[in-house]
């Protein structure tokens, strides 16, 4: 059987799935560190997959790498809509932590810290009861 040749220039639509899902791979790392940039990446990994999608389609082959791109960036924009969501609503106390850990120049004072934040988020959050919340800082 003779490979299919491609105009110059052009891909066959199996790369186009492959870029997907390694977008989206990278979306769903990036999702963790920098929920924006999961975001962003997510979306071309959606748009990449689903103009794959149909380019194999249209080729008659196998649509799996399109659909595991289309899968994985879904899960990775969802992740950071929620980390991004989260960020913004605890922003003034992730703020005022980082300004007194900035001032904090003792241990005990680092730990004043870490207690004061964990009572702002106690706050916010009504389904916990004061004292309950124990970080890992």
């Amino acid at each position: 059987m003779i490979p299919t040749q491609f105009p110059t220039g052009q891909r066959p639509p199996e790369a186009a799935g492959r870029r997907a899902v390694w977008l989206a791979v990278a979306a769903l790392a990036m999702a963790f560190l920098l929920p924006i940039g999961g975001l962003v990446l997510g979306a071309l990994a959606l748009t990449t997959g689903v103009r794959a999608l149909g380019e194999l389609r249209r080729a008659g082959k196998s649509a799996r790498t399109a659909i595991s791109g289309i899968v994985l960036g879904t899960i990775s924009v969802l992740i950071s809509l929620f980390y991004t969501v989260l960020q913004l609503y605890f922003a003034p106390e992730l703020s005022a932590y980082n300004e007194c850990r900035l001032g904090a120049g003792t241990v005990a004072a680092q730990n004043d810290c870490r207690e004061q934040l964990e009572r702002a988020l106690e706050k916010k959050l009504p389904f916990l009861n004061p004292g309950e919340l124990q970080l890992p800082l």
